[in-house]
């Protein structure tokens, strides 16, 4: 993490804070809630500052923590599973297609 990144991430949260987060998220939370988390939050911050201040110039760059090479298989096509196969156990299926509840707009 950057000097400049870390100068910008605040020493702590406050109640306000919380609510503030909260409300963008369209949580509706309790006092007892909004002191919990800005304790929590507070103390995510303050490990987070410690990481911040770790020398890590010689350190190369992560993107997996494990090695990963030779674990993929080749992209080759193969026999699939046929429509009435997968369809076998659906609950509701109509004209070769499974039939699922409606969940956006009008019921």
């Amino acid at each position: 993490m950057s000097a400049v990144v870390a100068s910008l991430m605040p020493d702590a949260l406050t109640p306000g804070d919380v609510r503030a987060i909260a409300s963008l998220a369209r949580l509706a939370l309790t006092d007892e809630e909004v002191d919990l988390y800005a304790r929590q939050l507070g103390r995510i911050l303050e490990y987070a500052s410690q990481v911040a201040e770790l020398d890590l110039g010689g350190v190369p760059p992560t993107c997996s923590t494990s090695d990963a090479s030779g674990a993929e298989r080749a992209d080759v096509a193969r026999p699939s599973l046929g429509r009435d196969a997968a369809l076998a156990n659906a609950p509701d299926a109509t004209g070769g297609l499974f039939r699922v509840p409606r969940v956006l707009g009008d019921a």
